[in-house]
């Protein structure tokens, strides 16, 4: 749910379609803006759509923002508490988790600033300093509070946006129903974040191709690495693709959340492996704001958590840094 999304995904997803045993089904339609691919392997090659239709309508009920109705709509049209349901109040206290884990670097009430520096709409604009310092007043994960099912804002004008978070729990979702029919074998893939279990239809653990941070190419036109993922998920976020230019200066959709401006650092990409998709999507999120450098030293104290990251270098190419784990998962081209 990230933005009004792209059909462009941040990585390719290479599966190999072939003969094998078990028989593998695929399932790919659209949801959240974007597309959704699910593969997995089914000796009765059970199709499960109308049940994965289910959960994806009841996320859409829960969490999109275009839909007068929903929960969180109604959440930000009200005034203080009101009850939520149970999926968004799952996403609400994950997300205040993460933002703690992260200094603030994930913040889900950022969206007005994100509208107000227009990457909602085609042409950005640079909002004035005390426009500014005026929406940071009714923004931060402090504004905010879960208790059970009861959202609470401390102010009236805060609102929340999920899209951050929540096509990763999306992906967590499918996933668990599909292990929940005794699913071993699964690649579940919601507008680019990722998650898998055991093997491909050749045998293998699953392939996927992280882009390299080039403006206008399509996914997979120009790999930057190719990964083996199996029992893990993996997202990728990148600052590269959306963007404005005003009167010479370069801004980025990332909105760090202390200042309320585009972020200006070298990071371009940030690729995160994780037990789920959900916090996996939260953290290369968090790792677009805290750049470089903070996000080398947070993953040092957080070592279950890889990561591949594409920054720009002194000499204007592009330099790589990948955690010690995920160096493992490397796949030679």
């Amino acid at each position: 749910m990230k933005k009004v999304f792209a059909i462009s995904l941040p990585f390719l997803l290479l599966i190999f379609a072939c003969e094998s045993n078990p028989k593998y089904v695929k399932l790919s339609g659209f949801t959240q803006g974007t597309t959704y691919t699910i593969t997995y392997a089914e000796s009765d090659e059970l199709n499960y759509s109308h049940e994965i239709e289910a959960i994806l309508e009841q996320v859409d009920k829960s969490m999109s923002l275009y839909r007068d109705s929903s929960v969180i709509n109604l959440f930000n049209a009200s005034q203080s508490s009101m009850e939520v349901d149970s999926l968004l109040a799952q996403v609400v206290s994950l997300s205040l988790q993460i933002s703690a884990q992260t200094n603030g670097a994930f913040d889900i009430t950022i969206g007005p600033l994100v509208r107000e520096w227009g990457f909602h709409m085609k042409k950005g604009e640079v909002p004035s300093s005390a426009r500014v310092e005026e929406l940071l007043s009714y923004t931060g994960l402090d504004k905010i509070e879960i208790n059970g099912n009861t959202l609470t804002k401390h102010n009236p004008y805060t609102t929340i946006d999920v899209n951050a978070i929540a096509q990763g729990y999306t992906v967590d979702l499918l996933a668990q129903f599909l292990e929940s029919k005794g699913i071993a074998n699964y690649l579940v893939e919601v507008g680019g974040e990722v998650r898998t279990l055991g093997e491909n239809p050749r045998g293998k653990a699953w392939q996927i191709g992280v882009d390299k941070p080039v403006d206008n190419a399509l996914s997979g036109e120009n790999l930057q690495v190719i990964l083996a993922v199996s029992g893990k998920s993996l997202v990728t976020s990148g600052n590269y693709r959306k963007f404005f230019i005003k009167d010479g200066i370069r801004y980025s959709h990332t909105i760090d959340p202390a200042t309320g401006y585009p972020v200006n650092h070298a990071l371009l990409s940030a690729t995160v492996i994780d037990s789920t998709a959900t916090r996996a999507d939260a953290l290369a999120t968090a790792f677009m704001v805290m750049g470089v450098d903070s996000t080398i030293s947070w993953l040092a104290n957080n070592p279950s958590v890889e990561a591949y990251l594409i920054f720009s270098n002194t000499d204007g190419d592009y330099s790589v840094w990948m955690s010690e784990g995920l160096s493992s998962m490397v796949v030679e081209k």
